[in-house]
């Protein structure tokens, strides 16, 4: 299977995992059995544990467990001094998670206030393990990443949103490139370039996600804190639901502190699929 298909097919087991995740959101309190969940989107119990637990590394009942509040609570205990480690090299999973090494460019002020007039961005739509996404690409780094789950154009209105007066260009074949390294289990030697453009808040904020290894999360509060400004946590929670570049900045680490795991960009389900996803491969 080339890695189109493989991506594809990977797309498609997703629907059914966000399918089921959704379900155990509505039902965790009560924490339904393997095959009360499995009916639920029309799998037998023996295909739904096989698919779950290849696709996210872990079994449905230790996902069930993560997704309650005192799983995420236990989470963040672990977690507690992740901001404080040493990050030199960028972002960094351990076990069977890849590494990826991350640099990041800013716009100057005056690209920021330009908004993007003169510079191109190839763009395409691919799938994913977590769903069809749209990358955005310069020639200084990937500035866009978002999932399509309200449909294609909205997803371009996101991109532009931040990039009003640049030239997009339709180019699968560049952006297709990088679908593999950002995605795939496999360690990953070169460099993956992001080209950010915000203000200088919204950049130490996104730095300040770099920080968090996969596997690990955060706090609003210790994210506020993490950058110097302990007061400012509603700013911070801003900024995060502004990250432009998805899962690469993954502001998917950022929960509340009474353990509540919170809203996303993309739906609280993908959120949860890509915490649960993380957890899994660093607990090989």
């Amino acid at each position: 299977m080339d890695t189109l298909e493989s991506y594809t097919q990977l797309s498609e087991d997703y629907r059914r995992i966000e399918q089921a995740i959704q379900y155990l959101e509505a039902h965790y309190q009560r924490q339904p059995d393997l095959n009360e969940i499995a009916e639920n989107i029309g799998l037998s119990e023996y295909h739904f544990q096989r698919l779950f637990t290849r696709w996210v590394g872990i079994s449905p009942k230790r996902f069930l467990q993560f997704l309650t509040k005192e799983g995420a609570k236990d989470l963040l205990q672990r977690s507690s001094n992740v901001m404080d480690a040493a990050y030199s090299v960028g972002l960094s999973g351990p076990g069977r998670l890849h590494d990826l090494l991350v640099q990041t460019e800013a716009v100057t002020p005056g690209e920021y206030k330009a908004r993007g007039a003169g510079l191109t961005i190839r763009y395409g739509f691919h799938p994913t393990p977590f769903g069809e996404c749209l990358l955005g690409l310069t020639e200084r780094g990937i500035c866009h990443l978002g999932f399509t789950q309200t449909g294609r154009e909205a997803a371009l209105a996101n991109l532009l949103a931040d990039w009003k007066n640049a030239r997009l260009m339709e180019d699968a074949a560049a952006t297709g490139a990088l679908i593999a390294p950002i995605f795939s289990l496999q360690r990953n030697p070169t460099p993956i370039a992001l080209f950010l453009t915000g203000t200088n808040f919204q950049l130490k904020v996104w730095e300040a996600l770099l920080r968090i290894p996969a596997g690990g999360i955060c706090t609003y509060e210790g994210l506020a804190a993490e950058i110097g400004r302990p007061t400012a946590i509603r700013a911070a929670g801003t900024a995060v639901g502004r990250n432009p570049i998805a899962v690469l900045i993954p502001c998917h680490r950022v929960i509340h502190k009474t353990g509540k795991l919170g809203n996303y960009r993309y739906g609280s389900a993908r959120k949860k699929a890509l915490l649960g996803w993380e957890a899994g491969q660093t607990e090989q």
